[in-house]
C-alpha cells in the first residue's frame, strides 16, 4: 500500500472512531487530530524540559519571523529544528527554553525589550512571542537564541498610533510559490525594498509531491529525502513541508526583512476545497480531519497572534489592522466558509446555478464583519487582502464566454452585496490586493461589470506569483484575448515577482515588480509597469 493509501486509511480510521455528527464539533474535530497525531489533548505542561546545553546542532535552520503588527505590539516567530527534514525537526518530546531579545538597532546596543519562551513539542518547537508596550511607528530588530545559539536577526516594526496622520505606508504584495516550480529569486529582491510590511495572499506552500531533485529546480548538489515525495495528508506530512519551503535562504531573507501579514488560499490545505467539501468529494469528518491538520501546522510555522490558534478544523484568520487614519486593511479568508463551486468548478457558463442569491465566498458572519468595519473605518484608503480575483473576468469577448467558478465571477451575488455595503458605508478609496491566478492584473472595479460604460467604484491589484507556473512570459498566450474580452483590465503580465504598492494621501501607487526566470537560480528584478489610482478617483493610470 503506498503512502497515500496509508494516509487516507488512518484519516478514515480517525473519522470513523468518532462519527459524522461528533466530529463536525469544535471538540469531536479536536479529539480526532489527536487521535490520529498521537498529538496530547491537554497540551504542553506536562513535557519534560530540555536542557538546552543538549541542542549540539544549528536550530534556526528555518529563520525568524515577525507578523501583524499593532501600534504598540510585535509578534516574533520562530520554530527550532536542527535536523528540519526528520519528522520531530530532530529535537525530542521536550519543551525548551528560548531567550529573545528586541532593539531599536541592529547591534542590540539599544536593548527595549527581553524574555524567556518555550517551545513545545505539541506545536512543533515553534515559538510565537507578543512583545508589548512598544512605541507606534518604530523600526525594531530582534533574535532568538537557544543554549549557545544565537538566530539570524530579524528586523520588524509596530503600526502608526490609531489617530495618527500619517501619509505613507509602502507594502509589498505576494502569493503562490511552488517549492517544485522553481526558485524563490523573487524574495531576494523583495527583502532588498523598502517595505513597512508584505502581505502574504495564500498558496505559501502546495501538497503536491516534490520529487528529490526539487522539480524545475533540478538540483545537482543535494538529495532532498522521500518524506516530499507525496502528497501532504497529515499533521507530519504539512510540518515537514513547511519546513522545506522555509529552509529556502531567499523566502527566510524576505521574513526577516518585513513584518508579513498572512492568509491563506486552498493549496496550504488542498487545491480548490470549499468549506468542508473536499476537491475529491471525500467524505467531510475525513477531509475535515485534513483542514484540521493543515490549519495547525499553517498556524504553527507563520507569524500569528493567539487569536488565530487554531480548534479542531476551525481557525478564525480573518482579521483587521489599521495603520494610523492613512489605511485600514480587512484581511479575509474565502476558502473556510465559502459555498461548494457552481458547475462543477472550473470555468463554466454562468447561469443561475452561480447567481443563486444563498451563494456567499465569505460567510454571513464574515461578510457582515467586514461591511460593519468600513462604517466605522474613518480610514483614507480602505484595503482588502485577500485570496481570488475580485472582478469579472470573461475568457472571450462573444456571447457564450466562461467565468472562473472558483473566483468571485462564481460568487457574483456575494460580491454584488460587498460592493453594495462598501458603498453605504461611503468608502470612496477601495483598494482589492489579490494572489491566486499566477499573473499580475491591474483592473477597475466597476459598479456594474456587465456595463463597461458604469461607475468604476474601486481598484484591483492581483500579484503575481513567486514561482508557481515556472518561468512564465511577458505576454501570455491568452493576453489580446483576455483584454479584449474585459475592458476593465487595464494590465496584465505573465511573469513571476511581486507588486509594491505605495499610499499616500493623494494616490496610490502599484508597481510590478517582475523576474524573468524562476527555474534556475540569480535573476535580475525590473519593474513590468506601474500604475497611479488617485484619492477619490478611483481606477488605474498608468506612469
Amino acid at each position: 500500500m503506498n503512502h497515500v493509501q496509508d494516509h487516507s486509511e488512518e484519516l478514515r480510521a480517525a473519522a470513523r472512531r468518532l462519527g459524522r455528527r461528533r466530529f463536525l464539533t469544535v471538540t469531536g474535530a479536536a479529539a480526532a487530530l489527536a487521535f490520529a497525531t498521537q498529538l496530547p489533548a491537554a497540551g504542553a505542561a506536562a513535557a519534560a524540559e530540555l536542557d538546552a546545553r543538549r541542542v549540539t546542532e544549528d536550530p534556526f535552520t528555518l529563520g525568524v519571523a515577525s507578523g501583524d503588527p499593532l501600534p504598540g505590539s510585535v509578534l516574533l516567530w520562530t520554530r527550532l529544528a536542527p535536523r528540519p527534514f526528520e519528522p520531530g525537526g530532530g529535537l525530542p518530546a521536550a519543551r525548551v527554553p528560548v531567550h529573545w531579545e528586541l532593539a531599536r538597532d541592529e547591534r542590540f546596543t539599544r536593548s527595549v525589550r527581553r524574555g524567556l519562551a518555550v517551545a513545545h513539542p505539541e506545536f512543533r518547537h515553534t515559538v510565537h512571542v507578543e512583545v508589548g508596550h512598544l512605541d507606534p511607528d518604530r523600526v525594531f530588530f530582534y533574535r532568538f537564541r537557544v543554549g549557545g545559539w544565537t538566530s539570524p536577526v530579524g528586523r520588524t516594526r509596530t503600526a502608526p498610533a490609531p489617530g495618527a496622520h500619517n501619509s505613507r505606508l509602502k507594502l509589498a504584495a505576494v502569493s503562490c510559490q511552488a517549492y517544485q516550480d522553481g526558485y524563490f529569486t523573487a524574495y531576494r529582491h523583495l527583502a532588498d525594498e523598502d517595505l513597512d510590511v508584505v502581505f502574504h495572499l495564500g498558496d505559501y506552500l502546495y501538497e503536491y509531491a516534490v520529487d528529490a531533485t526539487g522539480g524545475a529546480r533540478a538540483y545537482t548538489d543535494r538529495t532532498l529525502p522521500d518524506v516530499f515525495d507525496r502528497e501532504t495528508l497529515t499533521l507530519e506530512d504539512y510540518r515537514l513541508r513547511y519546513a522545506l519551503y522555509k529552509s529556502d535562504p531567499d523566502l527566510r531573507a524576505a521574513h526577516a526583512a518585513h513584518p508579513f501579514v498572512v492568509t491563506w488560499d486552498d493549496h496550504e490545505t488542498e487545491n480548490n476545497y470549499a468549506g468542508d467539501t473536499s476537491e475529491d468529494d471525500v467524505p467531510p469528518e475525513e477531509f475535515l480531519l485534513r483542514r484540521a491538520a493543515a490549519y495547525r501546522a499553517y498556524w504553527e510555522h507563520q507569524p500569528l497572534r493567539r487569536p488565530q490558534l487554531p480548534e479542531g478544523p476551525d481557525m478564525k484568520l480573518y482579521r483587521r489592522l489599521r495603520f494610523g487614519r492613512l489605511a485600514q486593511f480587512d484581511i479575509l479568508d474565502t476558502r473556510q466558509y465559502r459555498s461548494d463551486q457552481a458547475y462543477g468548478d472550473g470555468w463554466q457558463v454562468p447561469g443561475p446555478e452561480s447567481e443563486d442569491p444563498a451563494r456567499t465566498l465569505t460567510g454571513a458572519a464574515q461578510e457582515r464583519w467586514l461591511l460593519d468595519g468600513w462604517r466605522a473605518s474613518g480610514a483614507r484608503w480602505n484595503v482588502l487582502p485577500q485570496q481570488v480575483v475580485f472582478s469579472e473576468r470573461r475568457d472571450r469577448a462573444t456571447a457564450g464566454f466562461k467565468l472562473s467558478m472558483d473566483s468571485w465571477d462564481g460568487y457574483p451575488a456575494s460580491r454584488r452585496r460587498i460592493l453594495a455595503g462598501a458603498e453605504a458605508a461611503g468608502v470612496e478609496n477601495l483598494l482589492v490586493l489579490t494572489g491566486d491566478v499566477h499573473v499580475g492584473y491591474g483592473l477597475d472595479i466597476k459598479a456594474d461589470f456587465r456595463d463597461p460604460a458604469s461607475r468604476t467604484v474601486g481598484t484591483e491589484i492581483v500579484a503575481t506569483s513567486i514561482s508557481s507556473g515556472k518561468d512564465g512570459a511577458d505576454r501570455p498566450s491568452n493576453h489580446d484575448k483576455l483584454m479584449r474580452a474585459n475592458p476593465h483590465l487595464r494590465f496584465l503580465n505573465g511573469r513571476r515577482g511581486y507588486v509594491t504598492v505605495a499610499l499616500g494621501e493623494e494616490s496610490a501607487r502599484a508597481d510590478f515588480r517582475t523576474v524573468p526566470y524562476v527555474t534556475r537560480p540569480g535573476a535580475p528584478v525590473a519593474t513590468a509597469a506601474s500604475y497611479v489610482t488617485e484619492a477619490g478617483d478611483p481606477g488605474l493610470k498608468p506612469v
